[in-house]
């Protein structure tokens, strides 16, 4: 008993000594200090829901540019592999509460290696998230004043000059209202329940559908792109895993925000664009109004509304005020709603990516700098300035590239397709390394393998991800070369980390606890 009290008074004076490296990482007592739980299945399918509903106002145009007529079709068939996606999330955060998503999931599954690089990725799709939500800001904004929307490089300098400000407002700790927030996401679901329903009522046709899908089918690469592009639309499920370790009972409540929030996307985004498709042809959402497709609905809905008034002249009358009264409203609403929801979608990227690589840093699986806090305003203004300004240079080519709108939509697709296919590769090591490991959600549709339940799901996902992000890689080089560049960077830091630090490459470390502080 004597020599264990030793013992445990040398590891206590071990650990409250200053070590060389205090410098730089100040070890505080031996306690951890957690984030509240204070959050429950309303304010993660919010969270969730905030990232799909600001990919709302660009993925259709982005989707449309590429698959054209089969865009309804496209946007179908991704919003199943979001199924896959979100059920096998369900499953990882209800067996590991813990942030980090599928970068845990990959370094439980894996090794520590496999999960720096679904994190690494991870981080990839954070960038180009920043800089496609922000160029797309402008657009919208052209209802005000039309230079914003005609001039391409008008536009590509306001989406930088959004990021720079954002980027400063961070590093200084401004953040916005939470409450404003969700009362934007609220109205936002409102607003476009009210385009669904005129559109799905007054104007929906099953043979113009069936016209504009026919007569605008694209190419077979294409419309493999489409579905990979598509993904864009099925954001969120990365930022619900973000937020498991401030969620109140996370292995219950987050796999039911999944399902909610499963439900909700597949019914907007479906009635969106079956509206877009009843209020344009596919080559006027291209080309006119790709880049702000919710403003394309509202400028046309209208429009084919009066073409359609009612044969009762009382009730013409009153259809006739409604129509004029959506004329002015309409438009007007949906330039506001969409560049603030962009906006706050844009800051919220910066604040995920800070988030995420102070997580890695933690792990360390990449250098303590990027968890360095600035000494003044407590944040870490190393990461946020650092991808702050990748986002940027991804802009770049919108100076004088008029196929800059499409390229960053594959960008997002290769990081975002290699995280979801890391994610149920994770999954399904997990089930059969650690088949008795507790799973409080735990998907039942499988198949037996060596006396190993292998969920179809996550299979599915699996095949349907790779097979598409392979596809990217071939027909889109601009994808393949900055997307594999960006990957080769991340791993050769790793490696050179890890080598200098006397890291094991594959097992995990030590999570290294503290503040990085700057200077």
């Amino acid at each position: 008993m004597v020599n264990q009290t030793a013992q445990s008074f040398k590891f206590v004076k071990h650990i409250w000594e200053r070590k060389p490296g205090d410098r730089v990482i100040h070890l505080h007592r031996p306690q951890r200090y957690r984030l509240r739980r204070v959050l429950g299945v309303p304010g993660l399918w919010a969270t969730g829901y905030g990232d799909v509903g600001s990919s709302i106002y660009y993925a259709l145009g982005i989707v449309a540019l590429v698959a054209m007529g089969a865009t309804p079709v496209v946007l179908g068939i991704a919003g199943i592999i979001f199924v896959f996606n979100a059920l096998t999330y369900a499953e990882g955060v209800s067996m590991l509460p813990e942030a980090g998503g599928s970068s845990s999931f990959a370094r439980h599954g894996f090794n520590e290696l496999i999960g720096f690089i679904a994190g690494w990725a991870l981080v990839f799709s954070y960038v180009v998230t920043i800089a496609i939500s922000s160029f797309t800001i402008p657009s919208y904004l052209g209802y005000f004043w039309e230079p914003f929307k005609q001039s391409q490089v008008l536009g590509v300098a306001v989406s930088m000059g959004i990021v720079l400000f954002l980027t400063a407002l961070n590093v200084l700790g401004v953040r916005e209202s939470t409450l404003f927030s969700l009362s934007m996401a609220i109205l936002d679901v409102i607003t476009q329940v009210f385009l669904i329903f005129l559109g799905m009522v007054f104007l929906f046709d099953p043979h113009l559908l069936a016209q504009n899908v026919t007569l605008y089918w694209p190419e077979t690469h294409n419309f493999i792109f489409g579905i990979a592009v598509a993904s864009i639309a099925f954001t969120g499920v990365e930022s619900v895993s973000q937020l498991v370790e401030e969620t109140r009972h996370p292995q219950v409540r987050a796999p039911r925000a999944y399902i909610a929030m499963m439900f909700t996307v597949l019914i907007l985004f479906a009635g969106i664009s079956l509206v877009a498709f009843s209020v344009m042809t596919p080559q006027q959402l291209a080309t006119d109004w790709a880049t702000d497709p919710v403003a394309g609905i509202a400028a046309n809905l209208p429009e084919r509304l009066a073409q359609s008034p009612p044969s009762d002249p009382a009730l013409n009358i009153l259809y006739i005020w409604f129509v004029n009264g959506l004329r002015h409203v309409l438009p007007f609403l949906v330039a506001i709603l969409a560049a603030t929801i962009l906006l706050i979608a844009t800051n919220a990227g910066i604040l995920g990516i800070s988030r995420l690589s102070f997580s890695l840093s933690e792990h360390r699986e990449l250098p303590s700098v990027f968890k360095r806090i600035h000494s003044k305003f407590k944040t870490p203004y190393v990461a946020i300035l650092v991808f702050s300004g990748v986002a940027i240079l991804l802009q770049l080519p919108g100076l004088f590239s008029p196929n800059i709108f499409t390229i960053l939509g594959g960008l997002y697709a290769f990081g975002s397709l290699a995280t979801f296919a890391l994610a149920h590769a994770s999954i399904l090591s997990l089930r059969w390394r650690q088949p008795n490991r507790p799973r409080p959600f735990k998907l039942t549709w499988s198949i037996r393998v060596k006396g190993t339940e292998l969920p179809v799901t996550a299979i599915l996902g699996l095949i349907s991800t790779f097979g598409i992000w392979v596809v990217l890689i071939i027909y889109q080089p601009y994808s393949r070369w900055l997307g594999f560049g960006w990957m080769a960077l991340g791993v050769g830091v790793y490696f050179i980390y890890r080598r200098h630090a006397h890291l094991p490459i594959l097992r995990m470390g030590k999570k290294l606890k503290g503040i990085t502080k700057a200077g």
